[in-house]
C-alpha cells in the first residue's frame, strides 16, 4: 500500500538568504560547479520534505516546534502549519544549533505565522519562494 504524503514548501526570506551567502562562501571556496551542486543538493532537500515531510525531525532538546532536515553539512529549520512546511533558516551543522535556536525561535515561529497568513489571504501569485 503507497500512501502518499506531499506538503507545499516554502522558504521565508531568512532562508533564501542564507541560501544566498552559502552560495558566496562555496563559490569563492570551492569554485562555481561545486557551489552549484551544493545549492542543488538544498533545494532538492526541500522538495524531498514536500514529497514526505515525515523526514522533518524534532528534536525537543533544541525546540519543541521547530522541525529539522540535514541536508549534507547544512540543516534545514523549519515550522509546519497546516499542509504546508516553512524553511526558516538554513544553518551549518558546526554551529551551537540548540543555543543559536533558541535566540532564534521566537522570531521564526512569528516569520513563520506571518508566512502562512500571507499565503492563506493572498488569491495571487505566493510572496514567499515556494519550490
Amino acid at each position: 500500500m503507497n500512501i502518499e504524503c506531499t506538503a507545499k514548501v516554502h522558504l521565508s526570506r531568512r532562508a533564501l538568504l542564507d541560501i544566498e551567502e552559502i552560495d558566496l562562501y562555496s563559490v569563492e571556496t570551492w569554485g562555481e560547479r561545486v557551489a552549484a551542486k551544493y545549492l542543488e543538493d538544498l533545494y532538492d532537500g526541500a522538495v524531498r520534505l514536500g514529497e514526505n515531510p515525515r523526514l522533518l525531525q524534532e528534536r525537543p532538546e533544541t525546540s519543541l516546534r521547530l522541525r529539522f532536515y540535514r541536508v549534507r553539512e547544512h540543516v534545514l529549520v523549519c515550522d509546519i502549519i497546516g499542509d504546508c512546511i516553512y524553511v526558516l533558516a538554513v544553518r551549518h551543522v558546526a554551529m551551537d544549533l540548540p543555543r543559536r535556536i533558541a535566540d532564534l525561535e521566537p522570531q521564526l515561529v512569528h516569520e513563520a505565522e506571518a508566512m502562512a497568513r500571507r499565503l492563506k489571504g493572498s488569491p495571487g501569485p505566493e510572496s514567499d519562494q515556494s519550490s
